[in-house]
C-alpha cells in the first residue's frame, strides 16, 4: 500500500507539498496539483481523509432530520427529491450525510443531540418547520450551524431558511379557482402546526378576502391520516365544494381515486387543485393541475446556505424564496 512518502518520491516533492495538494491549499500551483493528483492515481494511494479532517475539527458530514417518521417521510416524493438536492451541494463540497432514522419526535430529538454533542455532523438541514419545536430550539441554545427547509414561525432574522412563498402560492391557485368560477372550494391540509400549512392557510384567506368572499370554516380540512373519512365529510355537506385545494398532489391522487369510487367526476363535477408537480402528475387521468415548487432546487440551496454557515459562523442569515410556477392541465374546469 502506497504511502504519502512514496507519492513524496514519484512527484519529486516534499511530503508537506503532497498534504497540502490533498487540502487543496491555495498556495499551490495547479501544474504541482496536477502532478500530484496524476501520481497519487497511478499509485492507487487514498489520503486518510478521517485524520485530516479530525485535525481540521471538521467531519465533512451533513446532518439532515426529518419532521416525523422516515419510514413515513419516504412514501412521500417530496423527501427524496429534496434529499437528492441536499447530495447534489455536498458532493460538489466533499461533504457526505447523515439522515435521522427516529420514528418519533423524542428519538429524533434524541439522535440530533447525539449528532452534535457526538460531533458527528458539521450542521444540520431541518426539512420541516413548526411551532415550538424542540429540535429547533436544541440548536438554537447550542448555537450549532442549521438550516430550515420552510418558514420558521420564530427568529425567522436570525435563522437561515429557504421556502416557497407558501402565502402567495396559495392564493394564487384560489385567484385561479374563483377566476373559473368556483366560490365553494376545499382545503385538504396537512398539520395546521407546521408552517407551509399555516401559510398556505393565509394564502387562501387573502384571496378569498380579496374577492369579497368569506370561508366556510366546514371547508377546512386538515386530517390527512384519513383522507376518504374527510372527504366524505365534505362532499356530504349541504352547499359541497366545488374544488378542493389539496397539500400536494400523493393527496390529490387520493382524492380522485376516492371520487370515482363516489361517482363524482373529476374535473365536471369537482375541480382538483395540488402543489409539488410530483412526476406523476402528468400521467395520472385526468392530468392534474398543479404546481411546480422545484423541490430539487430546495434542497441544493438549503445544503449551500449550511455549507456556508459552517465556514462563515458569524455571517448574517440568509432567507431566500425559490420560485413557483402554476402548471395548469385537466383536473380543474369553469363552473358552470
Amino acid at each position: 500500500m502506497a504511502t504519502i512518502i512514496d507519492v513524496a518520491k514519484a512527484a519529486n516533492v516534499s511530503p508537506s507539498t503532497v498534504s497540502r495538494v490533498i487540502a487543496d491549499h491555495p498556495r499551490i500551483s495547479l501544474k504541482t496539483k496536477r502532478k500530484v493528483r496524476e501520481v497519487m492515481k497511478d499509485l492507487a494511494y487514498y489520503p486518510n481523509i478521517q485524520a485530516r479532517n479530525l485535525a481540521a475539527k471538521k467531519t465533512m458530514m451533513l446532518g439532515v432530520v426529518m419532521g416525523h417518521s422516515a419510514m413515513l417521510a419516504f412514501q412521500n416524493p417530496f423527501f427524496p427529491e429534496v434529499i437528492r438536492g441536499i447530495s447534489a451541494t455536498a458532493h460538489a463540497r466533499k461533504y457526505g450525510l447523515s439522515l435521522s432514522t427516529g420514528g418519533t419526535e423524542r428519538e429524533i430529538l434524541d439522535e440530533v443531540r447525539a449528532m452534535v454533542q457526538s460531533k458527528k455532523v458539521d450542521g444540520i438541514i431541518l426539512l420541516y418547520a413548526k411551532d415550538q419545536d424542540p429540535i429547533f430550539e436544541y440548536l438554537r441554545a447550542e448555537n450549532f450551524p442549521f438550516v430550515v427547509v420552510g418558514t420558521p414561525p420564530e427568529h425567522r432574522l436570525e435563522t437561515d431558511y429557504i421556502d416557497n412563498n407558501n402565502v402567495a402560492l396559495a392564493e394564487e391557485l384560489v385567484d385561479y379557482l374563483i377566476a373559473l368560477g368556483h366560490e365553494d372550494i376545499a382545503f385538504v391540509g396537512g398539520d395546521i402546526h407546521y408552517g407551509v400549512t399555516r401559510d398556505r392557510v393565509k394564502g387562501f384567506e387573502q384571496s378569498y378576502a380579496k374577492h369579497g368572499l368569506e370561508v366556510d370554516a366546514a371547508y377546512y380540512q386538515h386530517n390527512t391520516d384519513h383522507v376518504e373519512e374527510t372527504l366524505l365529510k365534505l362532499m356530504q355537506l349541504k352547499n359541497r365544494p366545488t374544488a378542493i385545494l389539496t397539500q400536494d398532489d400523493l393527496m390529490a391522487y387520493e382524492i380522485i381515486t376516492h371520487l370515482e369510487r363516489l361517482a363524482i367526476r373529476v374535473p365536471d363535477d369537482v375541480s382538483i387543485i395540488s402543489i409539488n408537480n410530483h412526476a406523476l402528475s402528468n400521467y395520472v387521468r385526468p392530468a392534474l393541475t398543479t404546481v411546480e415548487i422545484h423541490i430539487f432546487e430546495l434542497g441544493y440551496k438549503a445544503a449551500e446556505f449550511l455549507c456556508q454557515r459552517i465556514e462563515n459562523p458569524t455571517k448574517k442569515a440568509q432567507h431566500a424564496f425559490v420560485e413557483t410556477k402554476l402548471i395548469v392541465r385537466e383536473s380543474c374546469a369553469k363552473r358552470c
